[in-house]
């Protein structure tokens, strides 16, 4: 039954119960989903069949019967037929800028070996000009079915590469963000030779001659980068702002599709927030954004005054956090560690020195912003707990929600740290089942099973965790971060410390009502109850009742923002 035609009927379904003597008259909504499996996530009234919308906000959840009731002659009604609607998605850590980028590269996350990727390198230099930066990202060494030849630590070395594309410069993008790959040409270009320093906080690798192989860790990347930075100055501002505007585009529509309403955009200049701004004013912007501001610290404290806002453009734009990084990627060897690597001598990195992040705590309080720190080794959660420790006991209070961005190996001492402080955990489900073949031999067995996507130590040390992606380091897709929380199953069956897994509820409120408290959202959204943003997702099955393995089989049919359909399948 299509929507209008079952609109009628429960129309008259509506004028018979009121008849009958059901209920009170009501105003009519302008939304109502109707016979449908609805889960709350609201612990008053955790499961219902429908929901009442009235400009962009629930006016009701209940029983089929009581939601006729708000259905009138211009009332939308949605006929869920049994499916499952939640709240909508909330990605509590991803780059919506990247995404966007990341669909005007060439896409590497599926690749399974180096030379498909130089493959697809070959092609691309087919049909570039000569001189055109090749760009790409999503490639993960440890993801491929058999390791390149010839390797440093497990990477590859440029020169297949190179020969791809000789007179185009490459770059190449590891899947975490904290590695990338560049060919000769690019390197040329950078000023890169064997005699080239490390900068610091990263790593220009070399192989046993001391010649650079390509392959940069953390900030290494610098000079490549200015390369490519140098090179995009030559398009006309025309070019620059609609590429990304583009971008914008792009990554909200991808977001949609997901079933996202919200997302945690970690790390934007000043300059992105302006760029978001003009697009959530005009109604051009579908998902709501929670934005971390990536800004120096003398810029931060002249300007967080200015860029600090809650709820603005009907609730699409929130600037309230600050976004810095502690370390890099344990899948690089760039997490920071108390103790050597189990596979390497080396403790990983340092990206931002800890004496500034004291600084950047102390604006962030001043200024009543949240500080979101990337952390992923032992070392690095520390040193961020004492840097927080530090500055709640200055600010002379424990509220602050502050949040460990990633925290996915954590010493068994600092675990209670997080409920004791109140320091939300903000971690993704998919980098346990994603990073698991290589984490015993970056950490070894004792260290994995201490501290590693330790989800229930932290729950049973009073932390709340929320939910994400870190897209576009993985896919936008919700369902397989949902399907790592209540699982921890490899892509070879194997369970990863299955002790650590979530319940099917306690996986659900982390990408929905977590989320959402992680921005001090909790009473806007997050739930479904009245008086809250009307931000529904539609799934094809109930994702807290399927079979384990038929959970990313589930499909988005429905994404509502305030009220709007704004994603149909």
């Amino acid at each position: 039954m299509s929507p209008s035609t079952f609109r009628s009927a429960a129309c008259l379904a509506g004028i018979v119960a009121l008849v009958a003597g059901c209920g009170p008259r009501v105003d009519p909504a302008d939304l109502v989903l109707l016979n449908g499996v609805v889960a709350t996530v609201d612990p008053g009234n955790p499961r219902a069949e429908g929901v009442a919308v009235r400009g962009g906000r629930i006016v009701a959840v209940g029983t089929t019967r009581e939601m006729q009731a708000y259905a009138g002659e211009r009332t939308e009604v949605i006929d869920l037929v049994g499916r499952f609607a939640m709240p909508g998605f909330i990605e509590s850590h991803a780059h919506f800028m990247g995404v966007g980028a990341a669909r005007m590269q060439l896409d590497l996350v599926n690749t399974t070996s180096w030379d498909e990727i130089v493959a697809m390198v070959a092609e691309a230099a087919s049909k570039a000009k000569p001189g055109e930066w090749i760009t790409g990202r999503g490639w993960h060494q440890e993801k491929w079915t058999r390791p390149p030849d010839p390797a440093v630590e497990g990477f590859p070395t440029h020169e297949l590469l190179s020969r791809a594309a000789p007179d185009n410069p490459v770059f190449l993008t590891h899947a975490s963000g904290h590695a990338s790959i560049a060919n000769a040409k690019a390197m040329q270009l950078a000023g890169i030779t064997r005699g080239t320093p490390n900068p610091r906080g990263g790593e220009i690798l070399k192989d046993a001659k001391g010649v650079p192989i390509g392959v940069f860790r953390e900030t290494g990347d610098e000079l490549v980068e200015r390369a490519l930075r140098k090179a995009r100055e030559a398009r006309s501002a025309e070019e620059v702002e609609a590429e990304l505007d583009r971008q914008i585009e792009m990554a909200d529509r991808e977001f949609l599709s997901k079933g996202i309403t919200t997302v945690h955009d970690a790390g934007a200049s000043f300059e992105t927030v302006e760029r978001y701004k003009r697009f959530a004013e005009a109604g051009k912007l579908g998902v709501r954004l929670y934005v971390m501001l990536n800004e120096s610290n003398e810029r931060l404290a002249a300007n967080a005054a200015k860029y600090r806002m809650v709820d603005a453009a009907d609730g699409h734009l929130t600037v309230r956090a600050v976004k810095r990084l502690a370390d890099g990627a344990l899948g690089s060897r760039g997490a920071w560690l108390l103790e050597p690597y189990a596979d390497a001598p080396s403790t990983g990195l340092n990206t931002y020195p800890i004496d500034r992040l004291a600084e950047t705590a102390r604006i962030a309080a001043a200024n009543d912003l949240q500080l979101c720190v990337h952390a992923i080794g032992d070392r690095a959660n520390r040193e961020t707990l004492n840097v927080f420790e530090a500055a709640y006991r200055e600010a002379g209070r424990k509220d602050l929600r502050w949040r460990v961005e990633h925290a996915q190996h954590i010493a068994a001492a600092d675990i209670p740290r997080f409920g004791a402080l109140g320091v939300i955990p903000s971690m993704q489900g998919i980098h346990c089942t994603s990073d698991a073949p290589y984490v015993l031999a970056r950490l070894g067995a004792a260290r994995a099973a201490e501290g590693a996507y330790a989800w229930r130590k932290l729950i049973a040390a009073g932390a709340t965790i929320a939910n994400g992606t870190d897209a576009p380091v993985e896919a936008v897709d919700p369902l397989p971060g949902y399907r790592a929380l209540v699982a921890r199953r490899q892509k070879n069956g194997e369970v990863f410390y299955g002790d650590q897994v979530l319940s099917r509820d306690e996986a659900l409120a982390a990408y929905t009502l977590n989320g959402a408290f992680a921005a001090f959202e909790e009473k806007a959204k997050g739930s479904l109850a009245p008086g809250k943003y009307a931000d529904i997702t539609i799934l094809s099955a109930d994702i807290t009742q399927v079979p384990e393995a038929d959970i990313e089989k589930v499909e988005v049919l429905y994404t509502i923002v305030g009220g709007k359909v704004l994603y149909r399948k």
